[in-house]
């Protein structure tokens, strides 16, 4: 991995974990408002949408079809995560599933770090974050993202990651100004609805890496270590039901007991019921039964 690289993937660590200590001083002294957690809510949603539905079930699995202009809107938005540009998240994935909890896994807790307590904790923060050092982006693209590489508009968008990024901090920032005529509510907003939501948003996203093949149920016989983490569901919009997704990769809704909240599954089928989404794949009670643990005996 490039030194510039390795620097920056330190610094999107490092900036947002300051900021969230900034804004715990501010809160503890009561300097957010209302309009600093709308702004990091509707951030961190919109941003959020854009890696669940659109890096991952979209654009890595093809879990569905929609129109180019959509794709492209939900690939800019998961740029503004600030997790990587599209190409390159895309490319990670893909060579995580085809790799996954084995050695070529550019982030499993489970390879390579020994046994006991010391071994579990190395990998779990390999897992959380160690692999953005020397991990990140170095799938080859053109093996596990040809598609993408081969469209013109998502190479433009992966060209395009410090622009959103940028965009990404500076939108926080204009809504703050325009909601409250002032330059402090300007800076509060970008430091709640940007640093804070980033730092918020990237460590769900990480413990899908770490904690979802560390801990949680698991219901489906495959050979990975992938679970199920019913209280990470919700913030992570239905991610966290990750042993269902290693089990059927393709799977639009990854919530799939009626109890397992899914809002990217939710968003999805509401573009299929507008017509704006087809060929949604969702996975039917019977093929979840034939692969469940024991299901064969």
């Amino acid at each position: 991995m490039p030194t510039v690289q390795r620097v920056t993937n330190l610094l999107a660590v490092i900036v947002p974990f300051l900021a969230v200590i900034a804004a715990v001083v501010l809160l503890w002294n009561d300097f957010v408002g209302v309009t600093d957690l709308a702004i990091a809510g509707v951030m961190y949603v919109s941003t959020a949408f854009g890696v669940t539905i659109g890096f991952h079930r979209l654009l890595t699995h093809r879990a569905f079809n929609t129109y180019r202009p959509i794709q492209y809107v939900l690939a800019a938005l998961g740029s503004m995560s600030v997790q990587g540009p599209v190409i390159h998240w895309v490319a990670d994935h893909r060579k995580h599933h085809a790799h996954t909890d084995q050695e070529g896994d550019p982030h499993s807790p489970h390879h390579g770090f020994g046994g006991g307590l010391r071994g579990s904790l190395r990998g779990l923060a390999h897992a959380h974050v160690g692999w953005l050092i020397n991990e990140q982006g170095r799938a080859d693209r053109r093996r596990y993202a040809k598609d993408l590489v081969e469209d013109p508009g998502m190479r433009t968008l992966s060209r395009a990651f410090p622009a959103l990024v940028a965009l990404s901090l500076g939108l926080p920032f204009a809504l703050g100004y325009l909601l409250t005529g002032t330059l402090a509510g300007a800076l509060t907003a970008l430091l709640w609805g940007g640093f804070v939501r980033i730092f918020l948003l990237h460590h769900v996203t990480w413990s899908i890496n770490s904690l979802c093949h560390f801990l949680g149920r698991r219901r489906f016989d495959i050979e990975d270590e992938s679970t199920n983490l019913a209280w990470l569901a919700l913030p992570s919009l239905g991610e966290a039901w990750h042993h269902n997704h290693h089990a059927f990769p393709r799977a639009a809704v990854q919530g799939m007991r009626w109890w397992e909240v899914d809002p990217s599954g939710l968003v999805i089928r509401t573009l299929r019921g507008l017509g704006l989404a087809w060929n949604v794949v969702v996975i039917d009670p019977e093929r979840q039964r034939a692969k469940e643990v024991g299901a064969a005996s």
